[in-house]
């Protein structure tokens, strides 16, 4: 079995959330990702309980960036234990695509939350998130 270097686990993950999820590459997450990813625990995503390939991650990535194709995720901390990472962050964008019983509105939107990251060897696996979408939502509803 390789030996792993753990520390730079912190620097492969802020590259995924950088090109990945802030910059959309979707061929980039061949390079990030495992054979299977498995979404642990993600209340109020549609992928939660789901084990994805890398062809099926790619395509939450496409649906879950529609919304807001601008969006940008902050990188507030990260803590590694063996082979998981827990990192706090932000997150923020346009609402310009459609979202189930709510129009694009053009609105700023922000969303803060806590995912923890699990790696097999040097590539991302898993994760387990709690993320705040009742302030996205109640940002969209407020008059």
């Amino acid at each position: 079995m390789m030996a792993v270097d753990r520390s730079s686990h912190k620097r492969v993950l802020a590259s995924f959330l950088k090109d990945v999820w802030t910059d959309g590459k979707t061929e980039a997450v061949d390079h990030y990702l495992a054979e299977a990813y498995t979404i642990h625990s993600d209340p109020g995503d549609p992928w939660d309980g789901q084990t994805l390939s890398i062809e099926g991650f790619k395509d939450r990535l496409v649906r879950s960036r529609a919304m807001a194709p601008d969006q940008v995720f902050h990188v507030q901390a990260m803590i590694e234990e063996a082979d998981q990472i827990a990192a706090a962050w932000t997150w923020s964008g346009t609402h310009l695509g459609d979202i189930p019983d709510i129009p694009a509105t053009g609105r700023k939107i922000t969303m803060s939350g806590l995912t923890i990251y699990q790696f097999h060897e040097d590539r991302l696996a898993g994760h387990w998130q709690v993320a705040d979408r009742l302030s996205v939502f109640q940002q969209l509803t407020q008059t």
